[in-house]
């Protein structure tokens, strides 16, 4: 697997690795209940985000189950307003290409503005161009019509709903699972 090379660049944004310089920012938008809705977690607690900015700085990204955790940050204002990360999931080879997750979440600042839609565009070219992927999926809640927005905007297919499959902060949520394919990442539009 070749290295990420870090930072990514877009128009808009910068996407790096994160440092112990991110925690208060992480921490301010964690810590908020409407971040945590729809992930498995309540709202974080800093000794929480602590541990996570000082595990996703140093992640390394050499074998599957690895996840590469990015910053985004806009370029003209630098200062976290938001994570995305990569998944490298089981299945697949080098010679056959390999499978991966995606996943974002922004700040309440950060949202509205297509940051996450940009930042995962940039996460998406350097998994299928330069790391060798041949699928990714998103996973979300599928009552996160934001996250389901995005994935729309990504060209990513509705695969499945998985009706009641979670039963998060004391009652059932449905998932819902996005994809993309290499072959569909490289159709012009």
């Amino acid at each position: 697997m070749p290295e990420i090379p870090y930072p990514l660049s877009t128009e808009r944004l910068v996407l790096r690795r994160f440092s112990p310089e991110d925690l208060q920012a992480y921490y301010a938008y964690q810590s908020l209940p409407e971040t945590a809705r729809f992930l498995f977690n309540e709202a974080r607690s800093l000794a929480e985000c602590m541990e996570r900015v000082g595990r996703f700085s140093r992640a390394e990204f050499s074998k599957q189950g690895d996840w590469a955790s990015f910053v985004v940050e806009r370029a003209d204002q630098p200062g976290l307003i938001g994570e995305i990360a990569l998944k490298w999931e089981e299945g697949g080879d080098a010679q056959h290409g390999f499978v991966g997750e995606i996943g974002w979440t922004l700040a309440p600042e950060g949202q509205g503005h297509g940051y996450a839609t940009e930042a995962a565009r940039a996460v998406l070219a350097l998994a299928f161009n330069t790391l060798g992927f041949r699928r990714i999926q998103a996973r979300l809640d599928a009552a996160n019509d934001g996250s389901r927005k995005i994935c729309e905007r990504l060209g990513m297919s509705r695969e499945a709903t998985l009706r009641d499959n979670w039963y998060l902060k004391g009652e059932w949520s449905s998932e819902a699972v996005y994809s993309i394919l290499l072959s569909e990442w490289q159709q012009p539009n």
